[in-house]
């Protein structure tokens, strides 16, 4: 197996094990114990989250240009553009089979993978910094965690599909 995949797959796995944390939390429209409530508010979840979705696309960088070396950056929507167009376009269309008809946005005419990670790009910061923000925070969990597991699944068909198991 070549450095390349054995990096971009232990990146990708460790994206995958913060989306099962989160996950596990439970669903605050089921109602929350007292403890978890103070978490959700500080921002936890959507900090988690993002950071989820952080290391999923740096995996996928990691795989596109045989380079372990990503940016060092937290913006989701620049790293998402650093993919290869090749990248950006497969995750895009697959966000409109399979995320955009159950989660839409009416605010975006064509709405894309850019249109959530752009409202998001900042989330890991600005959600771990909330006690520091003056801004209205939003943040659409079910539409971004769909989004998360649908980058990790095509990423893991990259190198199920096309690579025999000896690699």
């Amino acid at each position: 197996m070549s450095a390349r995949l054995t990096t971009a797959i232990r990146i990708g796995d460790a994206a995958r094990a913060i989306l099962r944390k989160t996950q596990r939390f439970p669903d605050p429209e089921f109602g929350l114990d007292e403890d978890f409530a103070e978490l959700e508010h500080m921002g936890v979840e959507p900090m988690l989250l993002a950071l989820s979705m952080e290391l999923a696309l740096k995996a996928w960088f990691v795989f596109d240009y045989d380079d372990p070396k990503v940016a060092k950056s937290h913006n989701l929507l620049k790293l998402f553009e650093k993919l290869k167009p090749e990248s950006q376009e497969k995750l895009d269309s697959e966000f409109k089979i399979s995320v955009a008809p159950y989660y839409p946005n009416g605010l975006f005419v064509d709405y894309g993978i850019r249109n959530i990670l752009f409202q998001h790009q900042d989330a890991f910061i600005d959600w771990r910094y909330l006690h520091e923000t003056r801004k209205t925070m939003r943040f659409e969990h079910r539409a971004f965690e769909a989004t998360i597991e649908m980058v990790l699944r095509e990423f893991r068909k990259r190198y199920r599909v096309g690579h025999s198991p000896a690699l």
